[in-house]
């Protein structure tokens, strides 16, 4: 990123710096900020300043991005429940509980340093710290994702998801029961203003569209399955708490009072795309882990 600046202005004077700089870096979140003017990459009329500086009319912003430092990471032999692998693409069931790739807070046990140990090649369109990664889910949400193992078949695969020709329908369980068979939130997501932790739904954020249909209605409690036409941050996780129905066991974005699972009852069930190289379509479905079954059998027995 090349060097910003910003003239502050009568609304921000006695605002701290790191508030000032989120506003206008919209995508960062305030630790990462933070991050930065500790390290000396904001000053303030060309003096760096501390974190909690509060700002002066007039005073003059300059900040720029850093050069992100590779992270170290291993190969490691996790087991993995892959569902297809070919030379071009991995179908993957995610366990719950996994982080996807690396990253300050989790430089072991993720999927890519799964993937590191078991494949020989993988794409390097995202870089050291992503190989072979198209898309992602939650840490706490299981169920398909699909790797790239060399660049062709990771262009291809991104263009479907701009496209948003790649089928992805999760399940769910959610607080409340939703009265209506089916339902569609549209509605743009982008980091929380309020809790920059969080993502919620933001006048000017990204536009993101959640299609949704019931399964079974419990008592207080609703299994849904959700269909995305686009892929946010949080998406299904936002959009559910958005039309009061927050999914079950949600740490972030439920209610305090919810059901102790361990994370979001959320999964990642059906995955489809066109093959990037035999353009076949290909289609995968894995059902849900123990504990989503298991939870569904007491609340039947519960209604």
């Amino acid at each position: 990123m090349n060097k910003q600046t910003h003239i502050v202005n009568a609304d921000q004077i006695k605002t701290r710096i790191d508030k000032v700089l989120a506003t206008l870096n919209p995508e960062q979140s305030r630790s990462q900020l933070q991050s930065w003017i500790a390290e000396g990459h904001v000053t303030v009329n060309g003096d760096p300043v501390k974190t909690n500086y509060k700002c002066q009319e007039g005073d003059e912003l300059a900040w720029s991005e850093p050069e992100a430092v590779p992270l170290e990471f291993e190969k490691e032999n996790i087991p993995l429940d892959i569902v297809y692998e070919d030379s071009d693409v991995l179908v993957v069931n995610k366990a719950r509980g996994m982080v996807v790739h690396p990253s300050a807070g989790h430089r072991s046990g993720t999927l890519v340093n799964a993937l590191l140990y078991h494949c020989n090649d993988l794409s390097g369109i995202n870089g050291v710290e992503r190989p072979g990664i198209v898309h992602r889910i939650d840490k706490d949400t299981s169920g398909l994702l699909v790797v790239a193992k060399n660049d062709k078949a990771h262009a291809s695969l991104a263009e479907q998801l701009s496209e948003k020709t790649i089928e992805r329908k999760y399940e769910a369980i959610v607080h409340g029961v939703i009265e209506h068979e089916t339902g569609l939130v549209d509605a743009p997501i982008a980091r929380d203003p309020k809790d920059r932790q969080r993502m919620g739904i933001v006048s000017g954020g990204k536009p993101a569209v959640t299609h949704f249909h019931v399964l079974e209605r419990f008592l207080n409690f609703t299994h849904v399955e959700c269909r995305l036409e686009t892929g946010r941050t949080h998406q299904i996780r936002v959009h559910m708490r958005y039309i009061g129905h927050p999914l079950v066991g949600d740490p972030k974005y439920g209610p305090r009072k919810t059901l102790q699972i361990g994370g979001q009852a959320l999964h990642a069930k059906e995955l489809g795309f066109i093959h990037p190289e035999t353009e076949e379509y290909m289609h995968f479905s894995v059902p849900a882990p123990d504990y989503f079954q298991e939870l569904l059998t007491t609340l039947d027995k519960m209604s």
